[in-house]
């Protein structure tokens, strides 16, 4: 398991106790906490520099700077029976919430698979993948003080987004 943040090492933890029945239960329950990204943060349509690739469920990730440096992570899914990333949502904002962006700035795009397993399909792994990998790329940009935070995406997905 790769070194994360309390709050998200603990829930990979959880997740890798609970069998497969758990762990759906679980993860529709965190999907049905989803709460979309606030309009004083991001309105429709949104940019599509904060679309995540391959993605499905047409998800898009926001960070908001906070004065502290910290960031408050908000997510859009378009679909809406996009429950694997709502799911993956509500988990990296909230455990990811009051975190010093260094402290997530190289999470492994492999936490998809410890939480939801190998069930998924590759699309949906893709998907959660990039998720995470756009949180990553906000904390890098945030501990590096960069405060244009959604200008520029990770080396290798300029185009990705449409």
């Amino acid at each position: 398991m790769a070194a994360y943040p309390e709050k998200l090492a603990e829930l990979v933890e959880t997740f890798a106790l609970l069998d497969r029945g758990e762990r759906i239960e679980a993860l529709i329950g965190l999907a049905d906490r989803f709460e979309e990204v606030p309009p004083e943060v991001a309105r429709r349509p949104f940019p599509a520099v904060s679309k995540v690739p391959a993605c499905e469920s047409e998800a898009y990730v926001f960070a908001a700077p906070r004065p502290d440096g910290k960031l408050d992570l908000h997510f859009a899914v378009e679909n809406p029976q996009g429950l694997s990333a709502k799911a993956m949502a509500v988990i990296l904002g909230e455990t990811l919430a009051g975190e010093d962006p260094a402290a997530y700035a190289e999470l492994s795009t492999e936490l998809p698979l410890e939480i939801f397993g190998h069930e998924l399909s590759m699309g949906k792994n893709m998907g959660l993948m990039g998720m995470v990998a756009l949180v990553a790329h906000a904390a890098r940009r945030a501990a590096a003080g960069d405060r244009a935070l959604d200008e520029a995406r990770p080396a290798g997905e300029a185009g990705a987004a449409r």
